[in-house]
């Protein structure tokens, strides 16, 4: 989970991720950091996450996009 907190602290470096953040609700992620997080997650995990994916509720929180990784057959450990 750590390459996961990195890429998200590379788009907001000011931000302190915990398992608990709510990315969505807090508006710390908007639809083209989305994007951006796709693209660096899929590189870093071997995933890949489709635009049938790219709904709010997985990426809600670190959870959540933890739970679309390991779905989409990465380990996110």
């Amino acid at each position: 989970m750590y390459r996961l907190i990195k890429i998200l602290s590379d788009l907001y470096p000011d931000e302190n991720f915990t398992d608990g953040t709510r990315l969505i609700d807090d508006k710390i992620l908007n639809s083209l950091d989305i994007v951006s997080l796709v693209t660096d997650v899929n590189e870093a995990y071997g995933v890949n996450i489709g635009a049938e994916d790219i709904i709010p509720e997985n990426f809600a929180s670190i959870g959540e996009i933890r739970s679309l990784i390991e779905r989409r057959g990465g380990k996110c450990n």
